[in-house]
């Protein structure tokens, strides 16, 4: 298992190395008011891949943060049922 995962691994990046090497063509990425960046296409490619993940984890950053939460609250809740049930079992069997 673990040497397929590696030959899966090297495959993939011999593809993006082989991706990068075919697009470095300097492509002009224009902006508003005239302005304009000149980059490899690779380059170009890799900055707004990197911008979309970057914008993903901020957009799902508030639901990880209430779902921790909740979490941390429920376990709390659990910790509090079980010292109950165990000073419970504790008092049954003093009693006995």
């Amino acid at each position: 298992m673990n040497a397929l995962l590696w030959t899966v691994k090297l495959l993939f990046l011999f593809i993006v190395l082989t991706f990068a090497l075919k697009n470095t063509d300097v492509v002009p990425v224009r902006y508003y008011l005239g302005l304009q960046w000149h980059a490899p296409l690779i380059v170009v490619i890799l900055v707004a891949f990197f911008l979309g993940a970057v914008a993903g984890v901020f957009a799902s950053l508030g639901r990880i943060v209430c779902m921790r939460r909740d979490i941390s609250r429920l376990r709390k809740k659990t910790d509090s049922a079980n010292a109950a049930e165990s000073v419970t079992s504790q008092r049954i069997s003093d009693a006995l």
